[in-house]
């Protein structure tokens, strides 16, 4: 079994290999936070989250430009401003891409203003209370404010229910954020 540490010890041979494309795209980031090897494909426009922590969750997702429809979700949701609270949080952000590959229509029946409880309710299964940095996954079940669990699973790489983190460890001010490749869903 591999452990976290491994994982980032081989990601670290990988993109070695790879050239310095992944670390100079992602900047200031370390490698540690630049986590899985598909992250390369969706690093240019991910790379654009600031390595800081004085922005919050929300204006963190804003300023990355890659989470437009997030973004929306969570104004239709009236969630913004639970995000920009206090915390911590640990977000699991799926991206625009991931968003486009929910099933046709199934994004437009969730952004109407009555199916507002059901958003809410997918938008709440993508966070859990405090914040979890990558280091402290660990393979099982963690309950969400929605209130459901998810399941992780840590080895190759982290599995989000049926999600790849593809990018771990964003810093906000108010938690962090898990960048993943699939939006994920209740029961």
């Amino acid at each position: 079994m591999m452990t976290i540490q491994n994982y980032f010890q081989k990601l670290k041979q990988i993109t070695a290999f790879l050239g310095v494309v992944g670390v100079t795209l992602l900047g200031s980031f370390p490698v540690e936070a630049q986590l899985y090897p598909n992250t390369l494909t969706n690093s240019v426009k991910i790379a654009q989250i600031p390595a800081t922590t004085s922005l919050d969750i929300v204006d963190t997702v804003v300023s990355a430009g890659e989470f437009t429809i997030l973004t929306q979700a969570l104004q239709s949701a009236d969630l913004v401003d639970i995000l920009k609270g206090e915390g911590p949080f640990t977000l699991f952000a799926p991206t625009d891409k991931a968003f486009s590959e929910l099933p046709p229509g199934t994004l437009e029946e969730l952004l109407k203003p009555e199916n507002k409880a059901q958003l809410v309710k997918v938008l709440t299964y993508h966070v859990v209370p405090g914040k979890v940095l990558s280091t402290d996954l660990k393979s099982g079940e963690v309950e969400t404010v929605e209130g459901d669990t998810i399941k992780v699973e840590v080895g190759t790489s982290v599995k989000i229910d049926n999600a790849t983190v593809i990018k771990a460890d964003v810093p906000a001010s108010n938690g962090v954020i898990h960048v993943i490749d699939t939006v994920i869903l209740p029961n």
